[in-house]
């Protein structure tokens, strides 16, 4: 299996390190052809409107929406599941529309309102889940086809819409590599 990072902006580095350690080839990707041999990719938290201009700039737009559409698997984290939202509260950003939710940005607060906590996530057994959240989106609506996983405090903060994946958190800065393992063994 080989997993490809989008590496524009945020925490692509944190996400390749817990590839490494459950054994998956990973790779940084900037360009479109580097989507080609892929089994799956994974959008990184950071800061989603800079991730969309790097975009632009890298003329990534279409190629990932079409690597979306051949229905691989992809996941967002923070920022990366603003990407994949089909509506942003209050924005018209661009975004993938990947999944059939609306976000609100930052909702968890400012950086100074950041926090770890323990998410309890069905799908992945016990313990709950260290769930770092920084100025994070939560998922206000979500559609008929999508399934909620995990929420917090009343907002939902982890969905799966068939191969794609969202969570509102960071588990790539937590040395739980559960999360990681579930998206690799999404079919």
């Amino acid at each position: 299996m080989k997993i490809g990072v989008l590496a524009l902006q945020g925490a692509f580095r944190e996400h390749r390190r817990a590839l490494t350690r459950l054994g998956v080839e990973s790779v940084e990707v900037r360009k479109a052809r580097e989507l080609s041999d892929l089994d799956g990719l994974i959008i990184p938290g950071g800061e989603s409107t800079t991730i969309g201009k790097l975009m632009n700039e890298g003329e990534l737009w279409e190629p990932v929406a079409q690597f979306i559409a051949a229905g691989k698997k992809v996941w967002g984290t923070c920022a990366g599941a603003i990407m994949l939202a089909s509506e942003i509260e209050g924005s018209d950003q661009p975004r993938l529309g990947a999944m059939d939710i609306t976000v609100a940005r930052n909702a968890s607060g400012r950086q100074v309102d950041s926090f770890e906590a323990g998410l309890p996530v069905p799908v992945l057994g016990d313990p709950p889940f260290p769930a770092v959240f920084i100025r994070a989106p939560y998922i206000t609506r979500v559609g008929s086809a999508v399934s909620v996983l995990a929420g917090w405090e009343g907002h939902a903060v982890l969905a799966r819409q068939g191969p794609v994946l969202v969570a509102s958190f960071h588990p790539e800065l937590t040395d739980d590599l559960r999360l990681h393992q579930y998206f690799l063994d999404l079919s």
